[in-house]
């Protein structure tokens, strides 16, 4: 679609997921984005379009699925079949159009006596390892997989449960990471199908509390991952081949299922990055050393996303929040940019997919800040500090963020 006329560019999008926020009044009023130590990132935003974009639809929840397909150039009112579809691609499961799957968190639930009356204090037990997390999910097989559903591993605490003829129309699951610090009765699945799911949560309880991985996590401090909770729904995934419908071999880079699920999905590369977590201790240079790897290939196009500003936004970390932007731009950009310049020409999209604020400790629908840098056609935005109160000042605003891409690539 755009190769015949941009040949020999590298287009570039640098994903901080959950950096947006709002205004918080231990930081004076201002938000992460604004007090975070980010020159590179700033200094660009003052040669950049600079905007804000709609990245979640009316009508759908501020996922980062929904969001992240937006800012790659998919519609999600065309495409999206939900959350879970997309991790299992990034696990390997091939799924069946008659599947239904979900992701399963692991969490930490309290120890009241019954299991409706217990608190979620952890959405994703103490960031559990993918190690320790394995030998649960093998446990957990053992006995729930049978000819109905089937348990699959993924990392750290997000892993997935494929329904064989499941029924597509559940009724309502609610993110754990949604009710932290409240207690889950009002939230347990309930409706049309669930009671199954229902009976599987609690029973999850019951095997896992006293789990010897539960018991040493708990001698050395941590959490136990004593519960597996259930969302994100959905069948088979339908997304159109990057490559076809833009013209452009694309990559992703991200420690993240979610991500790599739409790369399998979409046909773009996604490389393994070694010690990348999604939080906040990932491997940043490892993170760049595989960017730049793609970036040098035959890739037109490269996709970097960074999942610690939205994980310290659920865990309510402020400070870490404010880290995570300053590692993003120290770590990431600033050698990403250098590397850039001495190719040549290039296009630079920065944003976050969907606000992550810390005083919700989940995602809100609020548009985004973006800027769009190219190294051809530089602009005056006015904007001397990127965050999302300037970006709102320029009174640019797309209202389907799917057309960011659009706007990066003509």
């Amino acid at each position: 679609m755009f190769a015949d006329v941009f040949d020999n560019m590298k287009y570039v999008v640098v994903l901080c997921d959950g950096m947006a926020d709002r205004d918080i009044l231990e930081l004076d009023n201002k938000t992460p984005m604004t007090v975070a130590h980010k020159p590179t990132m700033d200094k660009i935003a003052r040669k950049s379009e600079v905007g804000m974009a709609k990245t979640v639809p009316d009508g759908f929840k501020p996922g980062s699925d929904v969001a992240n397909l937006s800012v790659l150039g998919y519609d999600p009112r065309e495409c999206y079949t939900g959350r879970s579809p997309l991790e299992a691609a990034g696990i390997g499961i091939e799924l069946k159009p008659t599947d239904v799957t979900l992701r399963c968190n692991f969490v930490t639930l309290s120890d009241d006596s019954d299991y409706d009356d217990k608190t979620i204090l952890d959405y994703c037990a103490g960031d559990i390892s993918t190690k320790e997390a394995e030998v649960l999910v093998k446990y957990l097989k053992d006995y729930f997989d049978n000819d109905e559903f089937t348990l699959y591993c993924g990392i750290s605490y997000r892993h997935c449960l494929v329904w064989n003829n499941g029924d597509p129309t559940l009724g309502v699951i609610t993110p754990p990471h949604d009710i932290t610090g409240k207690k889950i009765k009002e939230y347990l699945p309930h409706g049309r199908s669930t009671s199954k799911l229902y009976e599987m949560m609690r029973k999850s309880y019951d095997l896992l509390n006293n789990h010897p991985i539960n018991i040493e996590r708990r001698k050395n401090g941590k959490r136990p991952a004593n519960s597996v909770w259930f969302w994100g729904e959905g069948t088979a995934p339908r997304l159109q081949n990057f490559e076809v419908k833009f013209g452009l071999k694309g990559s992703i880079i991200s420690a993240v299922d979610l991500l790599k699920g739409i790369a399998t999905c979409t046909g773009m590369n996604c490389p393994c990055v070694e010690g990348a977590t999604g939080y906040i201790d990932t491997n940043f240079d490892g993170k760049l050393e595989t960017a730049l790897k793609e970036i040098d290939s035959d890739r037109d196009f490269v996709y970097i996303h960074i999942e610690a500003p939205d994980e310290c936004g659920h865990r309510g970390e402020l400070q870490n929040k404010i880290k995570a932007i300053e590692l993003i731009d120290k770590k990431i950009l600033t050698p990403l940019v250098n590397h850039l310049e001495k190719l040549g020409d290039y296009a630079l999209l920065i944003c976050p997919d969907h606000p992550t604020p810390i005083a919700i400790k989940t995602h809100s629908s609020e548009p985004v800040p973006y800027l769009i840098y190219k190294s051809y056609d530089q602009k005056d935005s006015g904007v001397e500090i990127f965050n999302e109160k300037n970006a709102s000042s320029t009174g640019i605003m797309v209202e389907h963020g799917y057309e960011l891409i659009t706007r990066l690539l003509k």
